[in-house]
């Protein structure tokens, strides 16, 4: 795709990260600028819903507008450069802070794929403390050194989570990241439920999550979802969420 075609994916990619409530006022989507990987794209500060093909600025990997024209950027656009200077394979990277993953980010209790949808979010979801490194902070991710310390703590997973925050979900292209974010709300939920029904919650086995990882590249279930996701969000259909399967 060229500029204009990823730029147009990316608002395409807020506005159903906003209409399957992964985000509301908060949180954002980069992709890798299809020309320059050393250069990311990310929306100017603005909540993902009302994004626009004109809010989406380039930035350097260190997280410097290259031609701010006077829009403010997100404080945390650091998250999206220091995962990319060292993950040259991640395409995508979103923000959020989903009210479903936040309490397997405070508490002991780990959060692990509980179905076949979410096997592509990997085996482990480490947990990113803000307060080791830099002690008593807003718990925003601000500065270049917050960046690398939390994608030292991504290190090769698909999902970091942030302690009190939220967490981090990576792709190789912006539909990846997007569905693995959506399905990633959907497994904690699911996961929170099985749990409360009590007795031992059978989660995927790290080979099933093997298996499926490597199908994944080429599911035809990927474009499917994708292709129903943006239709809802342009209004298309409407009633209740009901985020489809891969398979």
């Amino acid at each position: 795709m060229d500029l204009d075609e990823v730029i147009a994916k990316l608002v395409d990619a807020n506005h159903i990260l906003a209409r399957e409530q992964v985000v509301d006022a908060f949180g954002h989507i980069s992709v890798r600028h299809p020309n320059r990987p050393d250069r990311f794209l990310l929306s100017c500060s603005r909540s993902p819903e009302l994004v626009q093909p004109a809010d989406i600025m380039e930035f350097t990997l260190d997280g410097i507008p290259v031609d701010a024209r006077g829009r403010k950027p997100y404080f945390e656009r650091f998250i999206h450069g220091a995962i990319m200077a060292v993950r040259p394979e991640v395409m995508s990277v979103v923000h959020n802070h989903s009210y479903d993953v936040i309490p397997y980010a405070v508490s002991k209790t780990p959060l692990r794929p509980v179905f076949h949808s979410a096997g592509n979010l990997g085996k482990v979801m480490p947990v990113w403390d803000i307060r080791t490194r830099f002690g008593a902070t807003n718990m925003l991710v601000n500065d270049i050194e917050k960046g690398r310390d939390m994608a030292q703590a991504l290190d090769d997973h698909n999902v970091v989570l942030m302690r009190g925050h939220g967490c981090t979900v990576v792709g190789r292209s912006i539909e990846q990241a997007v569905l693995s974010s959506v399905y990633l709300q959907v497994n904690a939920r699911l996961q929170t439920t099985a749990m409360m029904l009590g007795g031992d919650v059978s989660y995927l086995q790290d080979d099933e999550i093997d298996v499926i990882q490597t199908a994944a590249a080429n599911a035809p279930g990927n474009d499917r979802a994708w292709e129903y996701l943006l239709s809802r969000t342009r209004g298309h259909h409407s009633g209740e969420p009901r985020i489809p399967s891969i398979n």
